[in-house]
């Protein structure tokens, strides 16, 4: 990725080598269009493989030397809980 001011630009085999991976920056052109182009990669993992994207997390996590969370688990139920507008 070549970088100038605020834009960007990547190369061909980049653009290839990032598309076998799922994420598109056909067309990114700034920092901000990268940016969206991560940011719906990892909504794409999040909706279709929570796992990997947990997996990235811990990786990226230990190459920076930090610790990452433990994973929460969310329990969504259709009954309201106690205190909840629907139970007043």
């Amino acid at each position: 990725m070549l970088r100038a001011g605020n834009t960007v630009r990547f190369t061909p085999s980049e653009v290839e080598e990032y598309r076998s991976l799922g994420i598109d920056f056909v067309g990114a052109r700034t920092q901000d269009d990268v940016e969206e182009a991560l940011g719906r990669w990892a909504q794409t993992l999040v909706n279709e493989r929570p796992d990997l994207l947990d997996k990235i997390t811990q990786e990226l996590a230990k190459a920076k030397g930090m610790r990452v969370p433990p994973a929460l688990d969310l329990v969504v139920s259709a009954a309201p809980s106690a205190g909840s507008p629907e139970q007043c």
